[in-house]
Parts: C-alpha cells; sequence; structure tokens
C-alpha cells in the first residue's frame, strides 16, 4: 500500500494551476494530465468504473461489501490548485519532529515561516509538517484531500473485513476558479450524499459557507488636455476612487471573521477615460447578501446622479449559495462525520466555511455535500504546509464514516 506521505509529493509535482483566462475545461493541460494519473492509479488499486469524461472529471466506484441496501456515499476533492501563485516546480520540504521554532523556507532568499506570524505552527511539535521552499505553494489545497481520498479508497479495497455500501469517488478540475461543479454529472455520480476533502486543519468540519456573487463596476471618464480641462475633464480614476471610498472600510476581509461578510475589491484597472473595479460579495444571511448587492447598485446610481448618467455601470453575477439551506435536512450526514471524527480521537470543529466549496453549489444540485478537513494551513501562497499526521487522520476519518454509514439503522 503506497504510504499518503509519498503520495501527497507524487501529486504536488504536477503543475495543475488552474486559469480564469483561457475558457477551457480543464482550463489547463496540468490538470488532465493529473486526472489521467488518477484513472491509472484508481485503476490499478481496483476500484470500478473508473472514467474519465471530456472536462476532465474523474469518477470511480467501491463497490459495496454488504447483503443490504444502504444510500450510496460520495467523497470529492478537486485537481487543480489556485491560478494567484504558481505551483510549478513545487520543491516540498520535509520537517521531521518539528520543535516549534521558526522554519527557515529558503535561506537564499531570506523567507522565514515565523510562529510570530503564523502561530498555529505551536500546535503540531512533534508531528513531520511538509512545506514549500518559499517560492511557490505547496497544492494541499486539494491534492491533501485527493491522495487522503485515493489512500482510503485502497485501504477499502485491500481490507474487505470493513463492511460498507456502494462509494462513489469523484475528482474535478478548476475548482480554485469556481467552475468545479459545472460539468459536474451528480445523476450519474449516484451518490445519496457526498463529502468534500477541502477543509484546512485537522478537526475542521463545515456546512455553512457564505452566499456569493461578483461585480464589476465600470466608470466612463473623458480625457481634456489637463491644462485645458477645468469644467470639461471626468477623471475615471477619481471616480472610482470616490466609489471604493464609498464602502464601508471595516466591511473588508482583513477586518471580519466568524458569520461576518464583507465586500472585496480584487482588481482595479484605471486611465482617465476608463476604469473598472472588480468586487466579491459574501454574506452568510441571504437577506444580508441581497442587501450588499442593492447597496453597490445604489452607490452606482448615486455616482450617476452626481455625474450624469452613464457615468458608471454595474454587473453583478451571484457565483454560489450557503449549503446549509440544503444540508440541514439531512443533518444525520453531518453527525456521521463528527461521529467518525470522534472515533478516531479528532476533536471536531463545527465551523462556517469563510469561502466556498464545490459542495456548496453540488448542494444545490441535488447532492447535499458538507465539507471535512484536509489538514492544511495558509493555502494559495508560500507559507502553506500540512502535518503528515493530519492527512493520516483524514483517511482514518474517510473510513470510519463508509462504516458509521453501513451500519446505520
Amino acid at each position: 500500500m503506497t504510504n499518503i506521505k509519498d503520495r501527497f509529493l507524487k501529486y504536488v509535482g504536477i503543475d495543475t494551476q488552474s486559469d480564469t483566462e483561457t475558457g477551457l475545461t480543464p482550463s489547463t493541460p496540468g490538470q488532465l494530465k493529473f486526472s489521467q494519473q488518477l484513472v491509472h492509479e484508481l485503476s490499478e488499486i481496483g476500484l470500478e468504473d473508473v472514467e474519465l469524461d471530456a472536462n476532465g472529471y474523474v469518477m470511480a466506484t467501491i463497490p459495496s461489501n454488504i447483503d443490504r441496501e444502504v444510500p450510496v456515499i460520495g467523497f470529492i476533492a478537486h485537481v487543480d490548485t489556485s491560478p494567484d501563485f504558481t505551483g510549478k516546480h513545487v520543491n516540498p520540504q520535509i520537517i521531521e519532529n518539528y520543535d516549534g521554532s521558526d522554519i527557515v523556507l529558503n535561506k537564499a532568499e531570506n523567507i522565514v515561516m515565523t510562529t510570530s506570524d503564523f502561530p498555529e505552527l505551536k500546535k503540531y511539535v512533534g508531528q513531520t509538517l511538509i512545506t514549500t521552499d518559499g517560492t511557490t505553494l505547496l497544492g494541499a489545497d486539494d491534492k491533501a484531500g485527493v491522495a487522503e481520498i485515493v489512500t482510503a479508497a485502497e485501504y477499502l479495497i485491500q481490507h474487505p473485513e470493513i463492511k460498507h455500501g456502494k462509494i462513489r469517488i469523484g475528482f474535478t478540475p478548476d475548482e480554485e476558479i469556481g467552475a468545479g461543479a459545472d460539468h459536474f454529472d451528480v445523476e450519474k455520480f449516484g451518490a445519496a450524499y457526498a463529502y468534500t476533502m477541502d477543509g484546512s486543519e485537522i478537526g475542521e468540519l463545515e456546512y455553512e459557507n457564505f452566499n456569493a456573487a461578483m461585480a464589476k463596476v465600470t466608470v466612463l471618464g473623458r480625457n481634456v488636455h489637463p491644462g485645458y480641462a477645468k469644467n470639461k475633464m471626468r477623471n475615471s480614476i477619481r471616480i472610482a476612487n470616490q466609489i471604493i471610498s464609498m464602502l464601508p472600510r471595516v466591511e473588508t476581509p482583513e477586518h471580519t471573521s466568524g458569520y461576518e461578510g464583507f465586500y472585496h475589491l480584487i482588481a482595479f484597472h484605471g486611465e482617465v477615460e476608463k476604469s473598472e473595479l472588480t468586487y466579491i460579495i459574501r454574506d452568510f444571511k441571504m437577506d444580508r447578501f441581497e442587501d450588499r448587492k442593492k447597496e453597490m447598485a445604489h452607490m452606482v446610481s448615486k455616482i450617476n446622479s452626481e455625474y450624469g448618467k452613464g457615468t458608471a455601470s454595474i454587473e453583478i453575477k451571484d457565483q454560489y449559495y450557503n449549503m446549509r439551506e440544503k444540508v440541514e435536512p439531512v443533518m444525520y450526514i453531518v453527525d456521521n462525520a463528527e461521529r467518525a471524527m470522534e472515533a478516531v480521537g479528532v476533536k471536531p470543529n463545527i465551523k462556517p466555511i469563510r469561502g466556498g466549496t464545490d459542495g456548496a453549489r453540488l448542494s444545490y444540485m441535488g447532492l447535499p455535500t458538507p465539507n471535512i478537513f484536509a489538514g492544511g494551513h495558509n493555502f494559495h501562497g508560500r507559507f502553506e504546509f500540512v502535518p503528515l499526521q493530519s492527512m493520516e487522520k483524514a483517511v482514518e476519518v474517510i473510513i470510519k464514516i463508509v462504516e458509521l454509514s453501513a451500519s446505520a439503522k
């Protein structure tokens, strides 16, 4: 049986960074390469119905080994890494028996992960940490989840004494660019419910997430020679900055936590004639979410009242919704995951996701899908790391969930 450390290290060596600009599915060739490798690996392990579709989605089956019908359960992870930080030439470092001190990721470039900046490191004294070399992300989001699912599947195939119903495995592309569920065939997957292995630190169990939208504000200006611009020039950059200042300064990601929502300016491109602002809007409560969208539209109206009709325009597109509405009617699936964690010595930490997963959209597509920890920290950047023992515990949780699901009355 391949140990999870070796499997994970093999996976992070493949560049699967997604890309919002290609318009393809999967958006990058590395994702397809990784999915093809997973198809080969799952077939070798002994899973059935292993297939890769034209859009890069992998599905496979672990057949039931009990003589009664129980709900089909699924486990899902995504193969891509964030487009925001390079995942090419990942060179992981292994720190065994971590001593609790600052970690030098790259001596030549003086890149250090300090315990003052990242106090969560202290939780893992004595454990084995897998870090970056300071120049790339690691890819634990979500190759840790992929490795955990494949390792659990291999263990279940090799240990038929563990009784379980039919299990479906799914790996998706392009989750990091919000497209992971775009071409997911829920009917074909055929599960009653599923879990994404896409959370962060050990113990996380999540069935709530943000309602999410993207807003694009366009401001049109008028350029005139600055020496003769009085009462003629309309500088779109200055108007765009006025729009930014109209939103509450403290309702931004860096000022919020828990169930607090925010407006997040993620891009600003501007010249005198035209400026564009791109925001993401997030809130857990649907009424507050709708109010945030209305506030942005109202803000644009106020700009047009001041500068003239057509100065500013806004496009708002909903991205995903809070899965809680779809999971609460089947809360036993969260209870099973909680019981599984407790059974293998993991303290459950039930909390909202300050983001989204494939599971959020899949829940609204008819597949209730809460989220379980994959073990990593500081995703999408050079300070990403994952404790080996957290990945090992995630494998145990998967195995225990399928056991409990099969024994439920």
